[in-house]
This record gives structure tokens, C-alpha cells and sequence, in this order.
């Protein structure tokens, strides 16, 4: 993630529009409000327009991006929320599989920054969320956009997680030559 050194990339410049989604679960609101002016700042530093979409939780956060990325127009993603350990096992859960669950979109194509927080105690969220340290939600906001350039460096075109909307071909009905 961005923002863990002295020496971070340079935010890009983009030569059109870039649109980003801040999906955040906003379950402790000050942990939650300092994370996005942190991630709002970098995203208009480097010229981004950007829409926040809350969710329930952070497990949530996968779901959510993997739905805006099939039903909107938006070029990347910045994941943030708090997670911090309780007495059970769930705190496991929740960190465990909201990092797969983003990288496995990232590793589909999309640009995600994962800002998501994972802290023992609130000491510590309060410490990882100050909008001074841009080694979470504003490293997460860096990174996402650093993607965005990598992809748009790329030449890609946009191209949907999961099913394709392209044509599909019925079994029974090969095209071209049957034989292997």
C-alpha cells in the first residue's frame, strides 16, 4: 500500500476524467470520518471526482464495489472501514475475508486501495485513521488512483468481473469446425 515510505510515487495526471467510489462500512464514526478526509483529500489532490457509498460492515465492502463496478462507470475503488480485535474469532473472519475478497477483485482488474483498518484497540484506530498518515485510507486513495493510471497506461478497456455480456453459445450448437 501507499504511503508507508518517504519515497511514494507521485500522484498521476490524468488527461480525462477519472471517477472513484470510497466504499466505507462507517462503524465507528470518528474512526470512519478521519478516514474519508483523508481519502478525499489525495482523490481531489489528484484531480478525481469521487462518490462515497456506505455499507453495514467490511464484509460488505467486496460485494459492494464488485455491484458498482457492474452498475456504474466508475475507473477505481477505495475500501475503508475498522476493524478491531474483539474476544472472539470473528474479528478472524471479518479481516480475513474482506482482504480476499478485495484482492481477488484486484486481481480480476479492478483498482482497489484497501484502507480497511485492523487494530487490536481503538488506541490504535484512532493512531492508523489521523488524515496525517497516508499509510491507510489516503495510502489507500493513492493507491487505487496509481492503478487507475496503470490501467489507463495499459490501453485496457473496462471489462466486467465475472459473467461477460458477450455473446454466448448454447451446448449442441458448436461454431466452426466440431472436430479437436
Amino acid at each position: 500500500m501507499a504511503g508507508h515510505s518517504d519515497n511514494d510515487l507521485p500522484l498521476p495526471v490524468f488527461d480525462r476524467p477519472t471517477k472513484v467510489a470510497i466504499v466505507i462500512a462507517p462503524y465507528y464514526s470518528a474512526i470512519s470520518e478521519a478516514q474519508l478526509a483523508s481519502a478525499r483529500g489525495v482523490l481531489e489532490a489528484a484531480g478525481c471526482v469521487h462518490e462515497t457509498i456506505e455499507v453495514p460492515g467490511s464484509l460488505e465492502i467486496p460485494a459492494a464495489i464488485t455491484l458498482a463496478n457492474r452498475l456504474s462507470n466508475f475507473d477505481g475503488y477505495v475500501a475503508l472501514g475498522c476493524v478491531i480485535r474483539g474476544r472472539t474469532s470473528h474479528y478472524d473472519v471479518v479481516v480475513n475475508e474482506s482482504a480476499r475478497g478485495l484482492m481477488l477483485l484486484g486481481l480480476q482488474g479492478l483498482a482497489i486501495g484497501n484502507g480497511i483498518i485492523t487494530v487490536e484497540n481503538m488506541d490504535q484506530a484512532e493512531e492508523r485513521a489521523d488524515a496525517e498518515r497516508l499509510d491507510t485510507a489516503g495510502g489507500a486513495a493513492a493507491a487505487a488512483v496509481h492503478l487507475i493510471a496503470l490501467a489507463r497506461r495499459f490501453g485496457g478497456e473496462k471489462k466486467s468481473v465475472g459473467f461477460s455480456q458477450g455473446e454466448y453459445q448454447i451446448a449442441g450448437t458448436p461454431k466452426g469446425d466440431p472436430t479437436a
